[in-house]
């Protein structure tokens, strides 16, 4: 924090960051006033000439100071009362150079130092004489007080004209180690009780009650005497000049830079308060007797308040108005809704387009998939018709080529038999022999070659049947097992119900319950900022049972949802998701900010007089949850018709009422305008009411489709054997075809063999004529008959390949449509995901447009009223003024003054008060007031500078340290001169060591030797030396030095006195405290010395307990 002490006008804050760093600053003197800096460093001001301010402590030679700087800080008496042993002792009058206390032990010189340290404010701890200050109250009383009086002359004083020359500093110590601490005037008048004044007069004196080398007690003297470490006494040092303290506040200045910026902007915000409240001072002093003249500024001050609200109201309704043109002309909103609706427009017609499309092709792949199954049909009937004209043709071929065969045969033994001649009957009787058996033969071979086309046929019919028979297996085969997966989707939803009479939330999922579970769990860890809801369809109640295939039909992407209110909660569901629900499977999230209330839908809901909407149906405690589904489907707006003809009647026989795009049936039939869709399910899953009656409903589907599965087995078995038994005939039928045709090769190589056969007798001529003539006729029979099944083999073929080519045009015409299908299924579920978008984004818009246009009914009503304000305002203000008053200023400012006026008025009326106050007041509002604007300034300048300042700091502060190490050993060696000795001092400032070696007379020849080999006199004037070079390179207005002469001998003694006083004359407007128990009887005679001595103490009782204090 800023330190905030008053201080005189012409002194420079210093820039602290803080109380204790306010502190550490007055102490170390690092940031010192400029002016007071200009007149007491003659290197301060040729730091100020160069341009850089010297925030650094600085020890020049006081032998330069000016002749004024002996005027304030110097004790000039001090009083004990009830201290340590001491009943009284005082009041002192010091002298204001050297100042020799001399006293036995216990007579009180070490209270008188003790007394001074608390007296100006100082700890216990820095005494040495106590921990707390309750042990310096006298046994047996209850309070102790000290009184130490400051000289406070010439133009350096501080407060001069509030103090007088002298302050006096009273402290009272009371037996529980509380201090009060009361400033006084040379006068007595009692100025101030506060510790920040005492710190700001020990600031502005350069006191320094801590430092060692302005007070030096006994027991700091005697530890630094015996310390035997290099390290105790470079932090001697380093204390003594207050580097130390320099280099701990450079650590904390940078620590707290940051802070500092925050504390400037709060001191600005302060300053204004502090600069109203040195105005109001300021008028109150300038107006102590104008009260008159104050009731004509009230007045002055009500007309313009008057008129200063209607100017307010006027530039209000101004505002007010430029809002509402701003809004008028402003037509984004309508524009945008138009812009959607035109998307939603076209987005539906390019879906019904699609729609249409793919209704076309769907009834065009029907008729052809009906057209493909009669073609085929007839494919298998021209097949079958060509291969059996196939047989008939072949079979007339064979015939014919047999027939030709045996005619050229007849004619070659009608030829032989007439060159022959005349054969013997017998020849002629085995040769006609021998043609019955090659005619019975070939009559044989012809019936087993018919039998042979029989077993063909039949054994295709067979293997035809048995083919149909393996189809007809194969689709009772599938239809049983899509009879198994009904019935494990109907046992699974039964168990669901099953379950869901103890939790029913298995209705959406075995795993539900678990996870609503891990989400109450993970909300009361805070992983959530707002719980989750859902799912959506176990926080709505139907309020009418009947509808909920309905309402289930219409939100049925929606029954698993979940809303949450930011994408932070959907991530932490998302992961709990993933522990139950498989990728493709999570329910569906929402992200949308919660709200405590339900949309205000009657402008844009649907209103029908005989049937509800959804949102109407729904009982929903939760409003995030009917928002939710407001937003995303708009249960608003559709209605609920029970009836399937109703429901066309209402939505697309005629207009649809206002504000409905769509409707549902009790069926869960769901009717557009210009279409309608069936749904694929016709019993509510999760929004069921009755329990039991859904179980038993689900167990009677069961049991259906069990007996249909029962039945399917039957014919399953049936259709089996069947296919067995085919099997087993078409086998048999083979094998007797096997059988006919080695027959039918067994009699053609009989007949073969008897053609063969040489027959040596003659032929009857006539006769194998008549045979060959009916040979001939037969052929040409069978050679029209091959002709005719040729013919009809042809237009078989013929009607084969035409019936063909139709089947593959229209198999390749439904894989096509099935290929142009696809695309038109994509087209359509992107069109319809574009619908509900473009239908969600019209729904956001149309409350926009709502919310504006309410809001500019709004400001107009407030308009009006603010008009109607300003006409009663105006009536009022000519009341008070008739004239119009011209303000510049704020209704606020006005009022303030105002109350303060009145205010005034009633204090100066009833009292002026006190003159002297009035003026001290004002005084300290001024003091305080650029008292804060130079620390605001200070601070904006010392944080635009601080870190080049610090790092110059760090190396001036590194220069400074060896300037003073070299003046302190230049001072000390001097010192050490003049007893006749020789002596080093090594500072060590990276291991932070101070060695000091010391040649006694005598043994100058010896090697160094440090101060533990002196003896106890030596050591103590070399102390005496080291502690006047450090009085040389510092500075204070007083010093004081206890028993420093104890272990010295006469010649130490006398010399160290001789250079105590020869530092003392040369520093004369320095103010100096010996304190000795020894003679000062050889002091010479001077004015500027003055001893004190003091009674030996009263011995009663053995009690010697101020010898062991002093």
């Amino acid at each position: 924090m800023v330190n905030q002490l008053t201080r005189p006008p012409h002194q420079e804050v210093r820039v602290g960051v803080d109380p204790d760093v306010t502190k550490m600053k007055r102490k170390s003197k690092v940031l010192n006033d400029e002016k007071f800096t200009k007149k007491r460093r003659l290197e301060a001001v040729k730091e100020e000439e160069d341009g850089r301010e010297d925030h650094g402590t600085s020890f020049n030679d006081h032998s330069t100071s000016p002749s004024g700087l002996g005027d304030i800080g110097v004790i000039e008496s001090i009083t004990i009362k009830n201290f340590m042993c001491h009943h009284l002792l005082g009041p002192f009058q010091f002298g204001p150079n050297v100042n020799f206390i001399v006293g036995n032990n216990g007579s009180g010189k070490s209270a008188i130092l003790t007394a001074l340290i608390v007296g100006l404010g100082g700890k216990a701890t820095i005494t040495n004489r106590g921990a707390s200050l309750k042990g310096f109250v006298k046994n047996g009383e209850s309070t102790a007080d000290v009184t130490v009086k400051l000289r406070n002359r010439g133009p350096d004083a501080y407060k001069g004209d509030v103090y007088g020359e002298c302050i006096s500093i009273e402290q009272r110590i009371s037996s529980d180690g509380v201090r009060t601490c009361r400033l006084k005037s040379k006068t007595g008048h009692l100025v101030s009780n506060k510790k920040d004044e005492l710190t700001a007069i020990l600031d502005h004196f350069n006191i320094q009650v801590d430092n060692p080398v302005s007070i030096l007690n006994q027991e700091m003297s005697k530890q630094f005497l015996h310390s035997k470490s290099e390290g105790d006494k470079y932090k001697f040092f380093m204390k003594a000049t207050l580097l130390e303290q320099m280099k701990r506040d450079y650590i904390h200045i940078k620590q707290t830079k940051a802070v500092t910026r925050e504390q400037v902007e709060r001191q600005e915000e302060c300053l204004k308060d502090l600069k109203q409240e040195f105005l109001q001072k300021k008028e109150r002093y300038e107006n102590l007797s104008s009260v008159g003249k104050m009731k004509e500024t009230l007045e002055e001050l009500k007309k313009m308040m008057a008129w200063c609200l209607v100017r307010e109201k006027e530039r209000l309704v101004q505002q007010l108005q430029e809002q509402i043109d701003a809004e008028e002309s402003n037509h984004k909103h309508e524009e945008n809704l138009q812009l959607c609706q035109n998307k939603v427009t076209v987005a539906e017609k390019k879906l019904q387009e699609i729609q249409s499309r793919l209704h076309s092709r769907k009834e065009e792949e029907e008729s052809l998939s009906e057209d493909c199954r009669k073609i085929k049909e007839e494919v298998k009937s021209k097949n079958k018709a060509q291969k059996e004209q196939e047989v008939v043709y072949f079979r007339a071929v064979n015939k014919l080529k047999q027939s030709e065969k045996e005619q050229s045969l007849l004619h070659e033994r009608i030829h032989k038999v007439k060159n022959i001649g005349s054969q013997n009957k017998k020849a002629e009787a085995e040769h006609t022999k021998r043609l019955q058996k090659i005619s019975s033969l070939r009559t044989q071979l012809e019936k087993h070659e018919t039998q042979c086309t029989a077993l063909n046929q039949e054994i295709k019919d067979r293997q035809q049947a048995l083919f149909k028979g393996k189809e007809e297996l194969d689709k009772l085969r599938l239809e049983e097992k899509n009879i198994q997966v009904s019935m494990e989707a109907k046992l699974k939803r039964k168990n669901q119900l099953l379950a869901s009479r103890s939790n029913k939330l298995k209705r959406f999922g075995d795993n539900m319950p678990d996870l609503l579970d891990n989400i109450d769990k993970a909300y009361i860890q805070g992983r959530f900022t707002k719980k989750p809801l859902g799912p959506i369809g176990a926080c709505i109640n139907l309020k009418d049972p009947a509808l909920a295939v309905a309402v289930e039909s219409c939100l049925r992407s929606f029954m698993k949802t979940f809303c949450c209110d930011n994408y932070k909660d959907e991530a932490v569901l998302q992961d709990l998701m993933s522990r139950y629900f498989s990728k493709g499977n999570r329910p569906q999230i929402i992200v949308s900010p919660f709200s405590g209330s339900i949309y205000k839908v009657q402008g844009r809901g649907v209103n029908h007089p005989d049937y509800p909407s959804v949102l109407d149906s729904l009982s929903i405690a939760n409003p995030v949850i009917a928002n939710c589904l407001i937003d995303m489907r708009g249960i608003e707006s559709i209605l609920i018709i029970k009836e399937k003809n109703a429901a066309r009647r209402v939505m697309q026989q005629g207009r649809p009422p206002r504000n409905c795009r769509e409707a549902f049936t009790v069926e869960g039939d769901q009717v557009y305008p210009n279409r309608y869709y069936t749904p694929d399910f016709s019993m509510a899953k999760y929004l069921g009411g009755d329990l039991e009656t859904e179980i038993r409903m689900v167990e009677s589907e069961l049991e259906n489709y069990k007996a249909q599965l029962s039945r399917f087995q039957l014919h399953l078995s049936s259709v089996n054997e069947d296919i067995q038994r085919m099997e087993a005939k078409l086998h048999s039928t083979i094998m007797t075809l096997k059988k006919t045709l080695a027959t039918v090769n067994q009699v053609k190589a009989g007949v073969t063999e008897l053609e063969n056969v040489e027959e040596e007798q003659t032929d009857d001529i006539s006769t194998l004529e008549e045979v060959a003539q009916e040979n001939q006729q037969r052929i040409d029979g069978e050679k029209k008959t091959v002709e005719e099944a040729k013919e009809e083999l042809e237009e078989h073929k013929r009607t084969a390949k035409e019936v063909d080519c139709q089947y593959v045009d229209v198999r390749n015409r439904i894989e096509q449509l099935a290929e142009e299908t696809e695309p038109l299924k994509e087209e359509q579920g992107k069109a319809e995901a574009q619908c509900s978008k473009l239908e969600r984004s019209l729904k956001i818009l149309e409350k926009k447009l709502k919310d504006h246009q309410d809001n500019m009914q709004a400001m107009g009503s407030d308009l009006a009223l603010k008009e109607e304000e300003i006409t009663e305002f105006v009536a009022k203000a000519k009341e008070i003024s008739p004239e119009r008053q011209q303000v510049d200023r704020s209704a606020r400012s006005i009022d303030v003054e105002i109350t303060r006026l009145r205010r005034k008025i009633s204090v100066q009326e009833s009292s002026h008060g006190d003159h002297e106050q009035v003026v001290r007041e004002y005084a300290e509002a001024l003091a305080n007031y650029r008292d804060k604007s130079n620390q605001v300034r200070d601070l904006k300048k010392f944080i635009d500078r601080l870190d080049n300042i610090m790092s110059d700091r760090q190396t001036r502060y590194k220069i400074m340290r060896r300037s003073l190490s070299v003046r302190c050993k230049l001072y000390f060696n001097n010192f050490l001169i003049k007893m006749n000795c020789c002596g080093s001092m090594m500072f060590d400032h990276n291991s932070e060591t101070l060695s000091i070696s010391v040649k006694p007379p005598g043994r100058e020849n010896d090697s160094m030797s440090d101060m533990r080999s002196l003896s106890g006199g030596e050591r103590s004037f070399s102390t005496v030396c080291f502690i006047l070079s450090l009085w040389e390179i510092t500075e204070s207005p007083f010093r004081c030095l206890d028993e420093f002469d104890v272990y010295m001998d006469m010649h130490n003694r006398r010399i160290s006195l001789d250079l105590l006083l020869e530092l003392s004359e040369r520093q004369h407007l320095r103010q100096f405290f010996f304190i000795t128990p020894l003679s000062t009887s050889n002091l010479p005679k001077s004015d500027h010395i003055k001893i004190h001595q003091l009674q030996d103490p009263e011995r009663t009782g053995g009690h010697t307990g101020d010898e062991d204090l002093g």
